[in-house]
Parts: structure tokens; sequence; C-alpha cells
């Protein structure tokens, strides 16, 4: 581990030497990451006080959305408008957009001022997951890839449940205004870190940025997720704006794809999708995604109507689901890093989600804390072994001068999942109590009966991951070419 616990000095493309401190540049990508998951759901808890202070109550669920839409959006594009301009700066322009949109947020005198600053936010941390998942993957040597992606996913894990809680203990003790403030010492941490500590070199390509496939891919995203957003809800599945909107959506997406394939330097080759691995990786997470929205966005709210926690109790109480998650990670990532065998950790994966879904819709609110706790560990151990090492799987397979396109699509797919997931099933979970009494014993009774529509989906990852190809990944095969030698296993030549 010597190559990753001091600075390091590696020769450049152009032969002047890339000098690097590992630890540093990790703390402060990390600490971007963390920023990014943590305000998906930090502001949630807050909303009742936000919608007092600043009125427009009928607005309040775009404080949220908005983000989202802003990350999710942007997030493929980070990748190659770092292939051109270099990860550092990219990233730190990225996150100077994120600190001033916290700024403007937590400044707003109205709920229009602070829906526009945060979608600014979104804009900017669409880079923050995105940028993070292709630097780390540079800065540590390919048999190290999965252990830290590991921890990529743990932040992800952390921000999940650390989000509420935080929320909740910041808006009570100073005001929901410091859930945005307190992004501004932060921010400026992992800005200066990453400026000091981070040197990959920057890509000689001076293609130029393909910003027509860019706004594309954007404005069919925001469509496809609106109709998720508002369908069932906003408006009814059949009505005009929502196939307005799907119609719009598809329509951008093949146009998306046409110009693709036309593009000098297109922002997602199409190639991607002509490799067997990349073919299954990305609807695998995308389903993934789904899966992990429409689970744990509303598992805390069946803790709270079921067995009347609070809010800060109901995170503490999602603790199994966390730990699990991070022991599978760190465990699993180093021994399929070092074996290259993915698939069967996978699919094993992608079995126990399956159960734990199966489980989820078992759940009835006369059951004991314990039972539920159980349940989570079983979905921790299953997302613990398929998240990050899904990602990892993406880059090996995807050759260097595409592993920024693919990190960007996997992580592209994977927030679009999740929004979506957690749009649908909230979707299904308010027709379910349409026609009710309402209330919390309602409420704890339907969301068991909503999240057994995974099963059918975790289904399908099963089979996704079942039809992995067994191949060498695309370093080992372009290195075989360049030199007549396979590496070795541990990356040594």
């Amino acid at each position: 581990m010597r190559d990753v616990a001091e600075t390091t000095t590696h020769p450049a493309p152009g032969g002047s030497a890339i000098t690097r401190n590992v630890p540093l540049a990790t703390v402060g990508l990390l600490l971007g990451m963390l920023l990014s998951a943590l305000d998906q759901t930090v502001v949630a808890i807050a909303l009742p006080d936000i919608a007092a202070d600043l009125g427009g109550l009928d607005g309040i669920g775009w404080v949220i959305t908005s983000y989202l839409l802003g990350s999710a959006a942007t997030a493929v594009f980070y990748g190659r408008l770092s292939d051109r301009f270099g990860r550092r700066a990219v990233f730190i322009t990225a996150i100077a957009i994120f600190i001033v949109a916290s700024a403007l947020s937590g400044a707003a005198q109205s709920m229009v001022q602070l829906i526009a600053a945060r979608s600014l936010q979104g804009i900017g941390a669409g880079a923050l997951f995105v940028l993070p998942t292709i630097a780390l993957s540079e800065i540590y040597p390919q048999h190290l890839r999965s252990r830290i992606q590991g921890a990529t996913g743990a932040v992800f894990a952390v921000a999940t449940v650390l989000g509420p809680l935080a929320g909740g203990a910041i808006t009570d003790l100073v005001g929901w205004r410091w859930i945005f403030y307190i992004n501004l010492p932060l921010g400026l941490l992992s800005m200066v870190l990453v400026a000091l500590a981070l040197r990959v070199p920057t890509p000689a390509s001076k293609e130029r940025i393909d910003f027509a496939g860019a706004g594309l891919i954007v404005a069919a995203t925001v469509s496809a997720l609106l109709v998720a957003e508002w369908g069932g809800r906003t408006y009814a599945w059949g009505s005009g704006p929502i196939i307005g909107l799907a119609g719009i959506a598809l329509l951008l997406l093949a146009l998306f794809v046409w110009w693709e394939r036309r593009a000098a330097a297109p922002l997602l080759p199409l190639a991607l999708f002509t490799n067997p691995t990349l073919r299954i990786t990305l609807p695998a997470t995308a389903v993934l995604g789904a899966l992990l929205g429409g689970s744990i966005v509303y598992l805390p709210t069946y803790l709270q109507t079921a067995y009347g926690m609070g809010a800060t109790v109901a995170g503490l109480a999602l603790n199994p689901y966390v730990l699990t998650f991070m022991a599978v990670s760190f465990l699993a990532g180093p021994r399929l890093g070092t074996s290259g065998r993915f698939r069967r950790y996978l699919v094993s994966g992608a079995l126990v989600v399956t159960l734990a879904f199966a489980l989820l819709g078992l759940l009835d609110p006369s059951m004991s804390y314990v039972v539920v706790a159980l349940v989570l560990v079983v979905m921790g151990a299953g997302f613990g072994l398929l998240m990050q090492n899904l990602v990892v799987i993406a880059q090996n397979a995807s050759s260097a001068k595409d592993l920024a396109a693919a990190s960007s699509a996997v992580v592209y797919v994977r927030g679009l999942g999740l929004a979506l997931g957690a749009a649908v099933f909230g979707s299904l979970l308010v027709r379910q109590l349409e026609g009710g009494e309402g209330g919390p014993e309602a409420t704890a009774l339907a969301i068991p009966q909503v999240l057994a529509w995974g099963i059918p989906l975790a289904v399908v990852l099963v089979v996704l991951m079942a039809a992995l190809p067994r191949t060498v990944d695309q370093r080992e095969t372009e290195a075989t070419d360049n030199s007549g030698e396979a590496p070795r296993p541990d990356g040594s030549a």
C-alpha cells in the first residue's frame, strides 16, 4: 500500500513529472462527493420550516426536484469536459459553482429564488460525483480500484442517512439557512485540497466540446424526470401534459443518438454500447439506481409511521443498512480487484437484493423493529456487492480514452434511475393510498405493498448480471496488443 500512502511521482505523457499527494487528493475528492450526495437529502426534513419562512407551499417539492434535475441532467457532460480541460480545473470550477449556489440558497428571500439557486447548485453538483469517480480510478492502480470505489459507495450510503440527521439538527439549532451555509467552508476545503494535491496529466486532446449533444441529453433527461415527477400526482398518466412530455423525451433521445453518430467528438461515444460488458452494465446500473431510490427514500417514512419514530431516530434506525453496505463494499472490493472475477459476486448481489425486496414486501407494522433491521442488513449486503463494483467493471471494460465517458455514463444512468425510481415508487404510494382514510397507519401498511413492486425489477437485475460476459478487460487487451505480454493480476509489468 506504499503507492497510495504518500506523495507519488509518475511520468506524464509529455515527459514532465506529475506529482500528487494521493491521500489529500482522495480526501478532497470524497469530500466534494459527500457534499453532492448530502444535498440530495439534507433539505427534506427542513421543508416545513422553509415553507413557513418563504411561503410558496405549492412549489415546495421543487426545492428537492430542481437539485436532482440539475445534477442528473449535467452528469454525463462533465466527463468529456474534463477530458478537454483537465479533471482538476473542471472539479474546482464545479465546486465553486456549488459553493456560490449554496450561499444564494441560504440567502434566498422567496421560494422562486431558492428553487433557482438549488437548480444552479445541482448543476455544480453534477460534477462532484462524476469527476471523483474518474480521478480516483486514475490516481490508484487498477488492482486497488474496487477498494477505492467501495469507499465512494460508502460515502453515498452514509450521506443517505446523515443527510436527514444533519438537516434536522442544523434546522433545530440554527435554522434552515445553515443547511446551505455549512457547504461553504466544507466546499472550500475540498477545493483547496484538490487544487494542492491532485495532479493528473491534462489530456492532450483539444477536440471541441459536443455542446449540441449535451443540450439534447440534458433536455431529454429533464423531460423524462418531469414525466416521473408529475405522472400520477400533478397530472394523470394518460393526460396530455404527461403524454406530450414523454413524446418529447423520446424524440430528444432519438435526436441525441442521431447526432452522436455524426459528431466529430461525441459526448457519449455510441461505440460504448457495442462493448459487451458496458451494454449490460449501463442498463443494470439504471435498474439498481431505481431500486435504491424506490427503497431508501421511503423506508424512513415507514419507520416513522409504523413505529412512531421521530425523523432523527428513523434516520439512525437505517444504520443496519449503512453499516452492512460499508462492510461488504470494503471486504468484497479487494477480493474482486485482485481476482477480476466479478460476475459471481454481482449475480450473488442481485439475488440478495431480490431477497431483500421480497422481505420488504412482507413487512407489517405489527412486527418488531428487529425484523426490519435484519431486512436492512440483507439489503445493505446486496447493494454493497453491486453499486460501486458496477462502476469498476465499466471502467475496466473501457479503453483509456473512453474512461471518462464510460464513468460519466454509469454515474449518469445511476442518478437517472435513482430519481426515476423515487418518483415512480412515490406515484405508486399515492395511488395505493387513494380512496382510503390516510394517516400514519394506512401509510405504514401501504409502503411494503409498494416496495414489493421492486421484486420483478430485481429479477431483471439478476438476469442482467448473469448475462455479463467472461472476458478480459479492455486495458489488459490493450496492454497485450502493445507489448505482447499481458499484465499480471496485481497490475505490475
